[in-house]
């Protein structure tokens, strides 16, 4: 071989491979101390593009990942995983199969079809610009255009929720809520939004609050960080919920898809 076998995952598409990648990378969160290494490779058109592919792959390790619609490079693909002894998955194949089958359609086989410029796109692209801005900005007159908005105290992972709910397609606004600082009235003037308190075990938040000051530099012991404080702003923010009579989710240990899960299954 002349060459160490790695830890490696290769992802074959014959578009820009980010649907496969996505698909490899939730499946590595759930495995601890693998140090496995990613590589993508797009734009795949002809079987001898996988030919050499395969042949790289036999020599440095690893497994294959692929989304191809073209049924002749899958069968190519199929064919020198099988011959080179290669583990390849494929991640499109058998759900395109099942839709055949199911709801007897055939598909267009023209790749990169979900990236493709059409109405969602851009609606997509004006939710992330609207979540963006609105983090940056908190100009509360925008506050009537969002999808969502989410409300918590500091530290309660408003901003990445927000910007992932915006790649979803959904404009959301995320409000700092702070017992000294007076809510916007346009928070209560709001009536198709989705508004949800996002909250958290005080402990928790308390562990994230001080580890947050070691990042800045600063010192412990300021009261954003003490156990009063924090349950002085949660019992302030929770109250406000029952004001607004909007749902509370706990966000404690729970990573930012599964609390999105939470609020788009109930929009």
């Amino acid at each position: 071989m002349g060459q160490e076998s790695q830890q490696m995952i290769t992802i074959c598409s014959d578009s820009v491979g980010e649907t496969a990648e996505s698909v490899v990378r939730a499946t590595m969160k759930q495995f601890a101390g693998q140090d496995v290494q990613l590589r993508r490779i797009g734009q795949i058109k002809y079987e001898d593009d996988i030919r050499a592919i395969m042949e790289e792959v036999s020599r440095i390790g690893g497994f294959v990942a692929y989304t191809l619609v073209q049924p002749e490079l899958r069968e190519m693909m199929r064919s020198e995983a099988i011959r080179l002894g290669i583990r390849a998955v494929d991640i499109m194949g058998p759900m395109m199969q099942a839709y055949i089958d199911t709801f007897h359609d055939a598909p267009s086989r023209k790749p990169g079809l979900l990236h493709q410029l059409d109405e969602h796109y851009f609606r997509r692209m004006e939710a992330i610009e609207y979540s963006v801005q609105y983090d940056h900005s908190q100009d509360v007159k925008t506050l009537p255009e969002a999808d969502i908005v989410l409300l918590g105290v500091s530290r309660t992972s408003k901003t990445p929720l927000s910007i992932f709910l915006g790649h979803k397609g959904y404009k959301t606004a995320n409000v700092l809520v702070v017992p000294e600082m007076k809510p916007p009235k346009e928070l209560f003037q709001l009536t198709n939004q989705r508004v949800v308190l996002l909250t958290m075990d005080p402990e928790q938040m308390l562990k994230i609050r001080t580890e947050r000051l070691k990042t800045l530099g600063l010192p412990a012991g300021a009261s954003y960080t003490t156990r009063e404080r924090i349950q002085e702003e949660l019992d302030y923010a929770h109250a406000l919920a029952e004001q607004l009579q909007c749902p509370v989710i706990d966000v404690t240990d729970k990573a930012i898809e599964e609390t999105a899960g939470l609020i788009l299954g109930n929009i």
